[in-house]
């Protein structure tokens, strides 16, 4: 019986090599993630203290400070969902793979779309049409996920709680004021 031979890379072998390999990229990912949902702060971030701050909201709207920490945790949930989907190496899903990345894709521009919508242009009733519209992306992106990993929707579900939430909130806002 032939032993393998491991091919060493410097001091890691190669199988440890390909471990880091994939740690790397989960890691870039959930950062990318990060970094874009960064973007929406860039219209959230200025509005908060003075304008939003100004408008009348529901009983049960969160305080400030607990969107942060659900969005970063979100985004990272989204960042390993991501990961899993890319990581799928089956070749007959591999039309399913691009629409689900093609999916990640739109709904990840109509979650920055909504900050620019509800706080960028101060209008709650142009965020609440966009979050109608990441929404359905966002369910879209589940179903597309399922089909290629399992795992990376579930991963979602906290996601889609989150913005149903947030449409809730969202509406409240508008009829508010």
């Amino acid at each position: 019986m032939k032993s393998k031979k491991v091919k060493k890379i410097g001091f890691v072998e190669s199988k440890e090599f390909l471990g880091l390999k994939k740690i790397l990229k989960l890691f870039g990912l959930i950062i990318l993630c990060e970094i874009l949902g960064g973007i929406g702060a860039i219209f959230t971030t200025p509005n908060i203290p003075i304008w939003y701050a100004s408008l009348t909201k529901p009983l049960f709207a969160p305080p400030n400070w607990v969107f942060f920490p659900v969005w970063t945790i979100l985004f990272a949930l989204m960042g390993i969902a991501l990961f899993l989907v890319l990581e799928n190496k089956e070749k007959k899903k591999v039309s399913q793979k691009k629409k689900a990345l093609v999916a990640f894709g739109v709904q990840f521009f109509f979650n920055i779309l909504w900050s620019f919508l509800f706080f960028g242009l101060r209008n709650p009733l142009y965020g609440l049409v966009g979050i109608f519209v990441l929404w359905l992306a966002i369910v879209f992106t589940i179903i597309s996920f399922f089909k290629v990993s399992k795992t990376s929707s579930y991963l979602l579900v906290p996601y889609i709680l989150w913005v149903s939430f947030a449409g809730i909130l969202n509406a409240a806002i508008w009829m508010l004021n």
